[in-house]
């Protein structure tokens, strides 16, 4: 059986990737104090420039609190053509400082490259997360594009720095429902872009969790990498009664603490236990800026992992 390690990520301290959010009051240092005080042993990167981009701060800060870089998180609008060389250019200088710190670490689990759309950026999806239909999906031409663009910016990655790129499905994005997802991986190169298994963003993103451990059985083998998150089936209903976007959903935290929403952790992790899986699970609990607790939150969700033995 694989060892499993239990990270967090600045998600869950409110710092996201999305523009024009109000400045995040934590700074890394808290963060990092916070995460590595409620049990955790790994962190992701962030948004470049949140953490130290030199990799000899970046490791030294890691080091004195004993944490390993599980990965760090880049999105591109990959539907359009345009995105494809910047965002090589953006992964590439990503891909290079998890490389170096990762091994200035000498850490047991490499870090992945975390690759998504340019997700919130989109108004229709971004206004219907959650119940998007298919007629607001990718063209076919805009498929073989996005598709183009993963493989791109996966093969470069490996190419110059070993790292295994794993790609993000989303709300308010355009990989979100299944279906999406099943497409996005029929037109990828498996040997080079692996599936990142967010368990929250497939719930939402499902309407639901009825299937997620159909969908854990049907992406098994592109799946590298894993997100906890939990999803609230009554925010995730009231979202759809009263036609939420993204941000609201998030604002009235669709994305619980774990434990409280319609994940079933004790069937993912017998899935993944029988599956041989290794390396890091990532703990997300996706708030806004400012919202919520994120240190108790944090000591929650560490002790429920714990208490179904993790």
């Amino acid at each position: 059986m694989g060892t499993i390690f239990v990270g967090n990520a600045p998600c869950s301290w409110g710092t996201l990737e999305f523009a024009g959010l109000p400045q995040q009051p934590i700074g890394y240092q808290q963060m990092l104090d916070e995460l590595a005080e409620t049990g955790y042993t790994g962190t992701e990167l962030g948004d470049w420039g949140f953490m130290p981009t030199e990799p000899e701060q970046l490791q030294e800060e890691l080091a004195c609190r004993q944490l390993h870089l599980t990965g760090a998180y880049v999105g591109f609008p990959l539907r359009d053509p345009t995105s494809h060389g910047p965002g090589e250019t953006v992964a590439l200088r990503t891909a290079r400082l998890l490389a170096a710190v990762a091994d200035a670490l000498d850490q047991p689990v490499r870090p992945f490259l975390v690759l998504a759309d340019a997700n919130g950026t989109d108004p229709v999806r971004t206004a219907h997360a959650g119940r998007v239909t298919p007629a607001m999906g990718l063209s076919e031409a805009e498929w073989q594009t996005f598709a183009q663009g993963a493989n791109r910016i996966a093969r470069a990655v490996a190419a110059e720095t070993g790292l295994t790129t794993v790609f993000h499905p989303h709300c308010a994005g355009f990989v979100e429902t299944p279906a999406e997802i099943e497409r996005l991986l029929a037109l990828t190169d498996p040997d080079v872009l692996g599936l990142v298994f967010d368990t929250g963003h497939y719930a939402f993103g499902a309407g639901g969790c009825a299937t997620l451990l159909e969908a854990l059985d049907r992406f098994a083998e592109r799946i590298r990498y894993i997100h906890f998150k939990d999803c609230s089936q009554e925010r995730l209903e009231q979202a759809r009664r009263e036609e939420w976007d993204y941000f609201t959903a998030v604002r009235h935290g669709i994305f619980c603490e774990l434990g409280q929403g319609c994940v079933d952790f004790p069937g993912v992790l017998a899935w993944l236990r029988s599956h041989q899986y290794q390396g890091y699970v990532t703990v997300e609990q996706d708030v806004l800026p400012g919202m919520g607790t994120p240190k108790e939150s944090a000591a929650r969700n560490r002790a429920y992992l714990r208490s179904i033995g993790l």
